[in-house]
């Protein structure tokens, strides 16, 4: 038992039992398959309840962890303490004029299908980014040639006190993988994306062009958190790491992938102290034969194993 669990009967009034887990195992939730065991595992079902459970965790002091779908993130071995809240179950996606509004908890991919479908032009780029739309939010997220500050118009969220809030997507101060949302505390609840009346066709080619890009360049076949490194200026991070003579290179079941050096694969049950050590080496590797610095794309949290 840890510290926190005498808190479960007092949580439990703010959210159903149901979304309530113990212990849960993170490497359950994130892409990577890597890292140690939540205390709280928190699925809210709805706004309120988002609210609600973090003036609890202010008002107990229990460390709080937002989580999206766990596709950019690594969690170390020790896990996260606390409460762990992920909003999987605030996934609604609707249509308003020519605005796509989206719950957070749904996958950008899922966004930019729906418009697919509506006949709306302005989230092509998003159809094979892993993320949460909330997730997408927070880092900017883009891929060959768009990001999320390109289609955004205005959000809906959450401040650390419990507080609703409504900005604008210029509020959010959205530049290259980065925006001011984590520094702020916010928790990202909804997205409105103002798009453009297009042809189903077009957008279907276009969709299908990134989708086969995607498929056929990058190592989809093993558990990874995506592109590990931000492109620096003037150079592309995978061709350092390839020139480098990196892939294939292992620390324990991590590996730089064979297929695309800008990833690190989970090839046989690495542990995350593994993954990080392979990140923390290709960086010194870059760094040494290039005078490059590797900027990480993706996020290290939670405590390390304790020995």
């Amino acid at each position: 038992m840890n510290k926190y669990h005498h808190l479960y009967d007092q949580l439990i009034q703010h959210t159903n039992k149901d979304n309530v887990l113990i212990n849960e195992p993170i490497r359950e939730h994130t892409y990577t398959k890597l890292g140690g065991a939540a205390d709280f595992y928190i699925t809210p079902s709805s706004y309120e309840e988002v609210q609600a459970i973090i003036r609890f965790a202010n008002q107990e002091n229990v460390p709080f962890t937002m989580l999206g779908n766990g596709s950019n993130l690594i969690v170390k071995d020790g896990g996260i303490r606390g409460i762990v809240m992920n909003l999987q179950q605030l996934a609604s996606i609707w249509r308003e004029g020519d605005k796509v509004i989206s719950q957070s908890g749904a996958r950008i991919i899922d966004a930019s299908r729906f418009a697919l479908k509506e006949e709306l032009t302005g989230l092509e780029f998003a159809c094979g980014i892993p993320g949460s739309v909330g997730g997408a939010l927070y880092m900017n997220a883009g891929a060959y040639g768009g990001e999320i500050k390109d289609a955004l118009e205005s959000t809906v969220v959450v401040t650390k006190d419990g507080e609703l809030l409504s900005l604008t997507a210029d509020q959010l101060d959205l530049s290259y993988r980065t925006s001011n949302i984590p520094d702020n505390g916010y928790i990202v609840l909804e997205a409105t994306f103002a798009l453009k009346p297009g042809s189903k066709e077009e957008i279907k080619e276009v969709m299908d062009d990134l989708t086969y890009k995607r498929e056929s360049k990058q190592p989809l076949e093993y558990p990874s958190c995506g592109s590990v490194f931000k492109r620096p200026p003037g150079f592309f991070a995978g061709k350092l790491i390839q020139d480098s003579n990196l892939q294939g290179q292992q620390i324990g079941g991590a590996e730089v992938s064979t297929k695309h050096a800008g990833f690190i694969v989970n090839k046989n049950n690495a542990t995350a102290s593994e993954y990080i050590s392979l990140i923390q080496f290709v960086q010194a590797t870059v760094k040494e034969k290039f005078d490059v610095q590797l900027e990480r794309e993706v996020r290290i949290i939670g405590e390390d194993m304790e020995k």
